[in-house]
């Protein structure tokens, strides 16, 4: 009896170092992307404000993963991801006409020279994306979840299906696959009410909303929390750019 207790005590110690191993190595190839040598002074900079290596982290990309970036703007997120990913793995800089044309000389200067090879940036309708089914291992939706419910009253944004948007992730995404959601908290109560006005959206709206097209929450981070944000302001400018409560919520394919 003696015996087995020093053998089960033995396989707990060695899974526990298996365990560190993989956390050690996902800390690294995080802060190795973060490192990368070649990225602009501009991304440098959001890093202060966005901990991008704690955010991989949490998402958990490996080599040869494929990913998709959804609304990935000039893809200060994709080209993160192509570093960890590596030549083995693909990750989808995906944006609508609008987001194209609100970042494109800055993503065309991330792209120029073939530096991310792995990255293949695609214009779609966000209602029909076209995305192959059980194709993706991991999904990110930094700071842009609340678009899918703007409403823009100028014509310069397009009418989103949320319900449809979503479902086409969850299908896209392999079984077991992760989605990564980061977005400017909104006042409780407010559910999506404040994504026109405010850009921002509340998120246990957010868990309920994902949770109702197949994806379950299996982690958070308040790496971004700001306490101090009144999350009555415009998030994306004036004083209030940078300095947003922000949730990090992590969710997995269930089916």
């Amino acid at each position: 009896m003696h015996k087995v207790s020093r053998e089960i005590a033995a396989a707990m110690f060695l899974a526990l170092c298996c365990l560190g191993a993989i956390s050690q190595a996902r800390a690294d190839i995080c802060d190795a992307a973060v490192a990368h040598p070649g990225r602009s002074a501009a991304d440098l900079k959001r890093d202060e404000l966005d901990h991008p290596a704690e955010i991989l982290r949490l998402l958990g990309l490996r080599p040869g993963m494929r990913v998709a970036d959804i609304l990935a703007g000039d893809g200060y997120y994709s080209e993160l991801a192509s570093y960890i990913v590596g030549p083995q793995g693909v990750v989808l800089a995906i944006n609508n006409a609008a987001f194209d044309g609100w970042s494109d000389g800055d993503r065309q200067t991330r792209a120029a020279g073939n530096r991310l090879p792995n990255v293949q940036h695609q214009t779609v309708d966000l209602n029909d994306m076209h995305l192959a089914a059980a194709d993706l291992d991991a999904v990110m939706l930094v700071k842009v979840y609340h678009d899918l419910y703007w409403v823009d009253s100028s014509g310069k944004w397009p009418r989103i299906d949320t319900s449809v948007v979503l479902t086409q992730l969850a299908t896209a995404l392999k079984p077991g696959g992760v989605l990564l959601v980061v977005d400017h908290s909104a006042k409780a109560g407010h559910g999506a009410s404040d994504a026109s006005a405010l850009h921002r959206i509340e998120d246990s709206y957010a868990v309920h909303d994902f949770e109702s097209h197949g994806f379950k929450l299996v982690s958070r981070s308040d790496v971004l929390r700001r306490p101090d944000d009144k999350r009555d302001q415009v998030s994306y400018r004036g004083v209030m750019l940078g300095k947003t409560d922000r949730f990090v919520l992590l969710f997995r394919k269930t089916g």
